[in-house]
């Protein structure tokens, strides 16, 4: 299993959306980097789910549904998409200044690259996230 972090505006698709509609085509993504990224998810994978621009937290936890496939909404180029669920919402949302402020942390995209949208985690830094947000998965 993989371990990866999605980043999303909540004004364009918020967390709180995904439970609602219970699933979701990730398109748009319009970076190289990301798009790669997206295209190494595997079914089962684990994905923190992150409000960009407004919020700055991890709010929730998903799970990759369907692999890899052509992004339907691209107009031209190269693009890809997965499908992914909610698991569940973290207990309490882990803001980008705990996650900069966290050693362990020092290390993921969310610090180092802070513009790409899709990222792999490490499983002890998908882990420590969790940790902070007081959150356990759900049993598989």
């Amino acid at each position: 299993m993989n371990y990866w972090l999605v980043k999303s505006e909540p004004a364009a698709f918020s967390y709180e959306r995904l439970e609602q509609e219970g699933a979701t085509m990730w398109d748009g993504v319009r970076n190289y980097a990301a798009r790669n990224n997206l295209r190494t998810m595997a079914v089962g994978d684990l994905v923190l789910f992150y409000h960009s621009v407004q919020g700055l937290e991890v709010v929730g936890i998903c799970r990759v549904t369907r692999a890899a496939y052509p992004d339907p909404t691209a107009e031209k180029g190269d693009w890809s998409v997965v499908d992914m669920v909610p698991v569940q919402r973290l207990s309490r949302p882990v803001s980008l200044r705990t996650i900069k402020e966290t050693p362990e942390l020092q290390n993921i995209g969310l610090v180092r690259i802070g513009r790409l949208s899709v990222m792999p985690l490490e499983k002890n830094e998908f882990d420590c996230i969790l940790q902070l947000g007081d959150t356990e998965l759900p049993p598989a």
